[in-house]
């Protein structure tokens, strides 16, 4: 539990600010590289991290059934006040385990997660490909965005590559859909951002 929670550093004493960062940016801003990789039939789809919830409610406006997980409850409480309106399922768990989600044997057609893999140190990461891998349907997708710079003040995060995550992917019998780079959506030179989506057969 320790290593869940040192994930989170940094985000429950400040949610309420990081929340009004996150509904600042626009879903389609921020996933434009892979928006065609998301369902376009109403699908189960499982957010990991999911933060203020921004991206939860927008995929809940198309008509998906949206389950959001977030570890950090200040974040989670905010996000539930922020899209009261909206039918988005929140959930608290954490990777990289995801006990919570596993027990419930449910299956997603998508599973995002944005700006997440990074808190995961080397030897959660694997476990956590094995957990997400579980929690797929058969031809459903993972997309995730790996951040690249100087790590802030009280944070937890790791330099994650692109080619270990895809090797990772690949290692619980997923396939490479997408891999790509784009620059910071918040406009910070020295941040810079890999995206890449997998697949289950």
């Amino acid at each position: 539990m320790r290593k869940a929670a040192a994930s989170t550093a940094g985000y429950g004493e400040n949610a309420a600010a990081l929340a009004q960062q996150y509904e600042s940016l626009r879903f389609e801003d921020v996933h434009r590289d892979v928006l065609h990789l998301f369902p376009r039939e109403p699908s189960n789809i499982l957010d990991i991290g999911a933060g203020s919830g921004r991206d939860a409610a927008a995929l809940a406006r198309l008509g998906h059934r949206v389950v959001a997980v977030e570890p950090t409850g200040e974040l989670r409480r905010e996000g539930q006040r922020i899209h009261a309106a909206l039918p988005i399922e929140w959930v608290d768990d954490s990777l990289p385990r995801l006990s919570a989600m596993r027990s419930r044997r449910e299956h997603f057609e998508l599973i995002l997660l944005t700006a997440v893999w990074m808190h995961l140190d080397a030897t959660e990461r694997p476990i956590a490909m094995n957990s997400i891998a579980e929690l797929l349907a058969p031809g459903a997708t993972v997309i995730m965005s790996l951040r690249h710079g100087p790590v802030p003040q009280g944070r937890r995060m790791f330099d994650v590559s692109a080619d270990e995550t895809l090797a990772l992917g690949r290692a619980v019998g997923l396939a490479d859909s997408y891999c790509g780079q784009r620059k910071d959506t918040q406009g910070r030179d020295s941040v810079s951002w890999s995206v890449i989506a997998m697949r289950m057969p």
